[in-house]
Formats: structure tokens, sequence, C-alpha cells
């Protein structure tokens, strides 16, 4: 309950200081899977964010939602001694002003079960405000009550692969804006490089 408590906060503070419009718009072009996306237009996706290892290896992505708070999967397994990096479109880039920010805290749904994949949602205390640009801003969280039928179209971002192969890594610009729908398909946050 204090989980959801908290999750409402968040909620709040991302709808206080504006969220979910991007100063850079994203292109849509019509309906692809998650697998076989297409890159994004830099900067138009700006709450999200690259969780990373200290060597700076990126290994699950999540979501700004407030200055202070970033939601991501239960199942990255996020620890304080990993970072996040806000900003950021091109991995392989030297070249664009992102901010690497270290975690506070780490509040796991303690309903969470690995084996079942439920409750798969873990919040994220920024040690430091992230610096809200045109490059990096909140995502609105939805009110308890909304709604989204079948039929109502959907966007996931995040880095992974733009083509179906069997490599075991993913090329570093950031892909976007599969369309999906969510009565139809079971949507997860990242998908396991092994089963791709």
């Amino acid at each position: 309950m204090a989980f959801l408590w908290l999750l409402s906060c968040c909620a709040l503070l991302g709808t206080a200081f504006g969220c979910g419009v991007p100063a850079i718009q994203p292109v849509l072009s019509g309906l692809s899977r998650i697998v076989n996306g297409e890159d994004a237009v830099p900067g138009s996706w700006p709450w999200q964010v690259s969780l990373q290892d200290s060597t700076g290896f990126h290994f699950c992505g999540g979501s700004l939602i407030s200055e202070d708070w970033v939601v991501t999967a239960a199942h990255c397994g996020v620890r304080t001694t990993h970072r996040v990096v806000a900003g950021e479109f091109d991995q392989g880039s030297d070249a664009e002003d992102i901010q690497v920010l270290k975690i506070a805290k780490v509040f796991k749904n303690p309903k969470f079960n690995m084996f079942t994949i439920n409750n798969d949602i873990t919040l994220l205390k920024l040690a430091t405000p992230a610096r809200l640009s045109q490059t990096v801003s909140p995502v609105c969280l939805p009110n308890a009550k909304d709604s989204f039928p079948a039929g109502t179209l959907c966007a996931t971002t995040g880095w992974g692969l733009t083509k179906h192969t069997r490599r075991l890594w993913w090329p570093p610009g950031l892909p976007e804006g599969w369309s999906l729908d969510p009565g139809g398909h079971r949507v997860l946050g990242q998908q396991h490089l092994l089963h791709l």
C-alpha cells in the first residue's frame, strides 16, 4: 500500500512540473513491432533514460516521471551503485549533453515475482534532481481510473534491435515508437537479450 502511495505522489509531482509534451516532436510512421522498430528523432522522447552499471554498460531503460524520480522494471535489478543517464540518444557518441545521475534509493515493488514477472515495477529516487531541458523532461503517469480500451495506440521506446538478428548486442541509437494495441498484446518493459 505504501508503494502505491509513493507512486501516486510521484505522479502528482510529475504533473506539477508539466509532463508528457516533448520539445522535439516524435514521428510515428505507422504500426510496427518492438523488434523491427525505427530510429527515433533525437530528443523526441525526453523521459527515456538509460540505466547503466559503473562501466557505462546499458542494461535496462526507464522513464523520468519527475525531476527526482525514475520508474523502471523490477526485473532489471537496479542497485544504488548503478546510474541513470538522461538526455542520451546515441550511446556511442560523446557529443551529447547527457546527465549522469546517481541513485539515492531503490524502491522495488515488494510483490514482484521474478518467475511470473508480476508486479514488475521499481521506483528510483535520484540523489540530485535532473535538470529539465529540451531533451530531458518527465512523462505523465496515468491516473488510477484511466482506461485504455483495445485499439488505443501506444508507443514504447528503448535501446534495442531494429532488425531481427541473433546478435547479442544492439545498435547505439534509440529506436522509437512502435505503436501497439494494449488490448491485444502483452508488453514487457524490456526483452531479455537471450530471447531475441
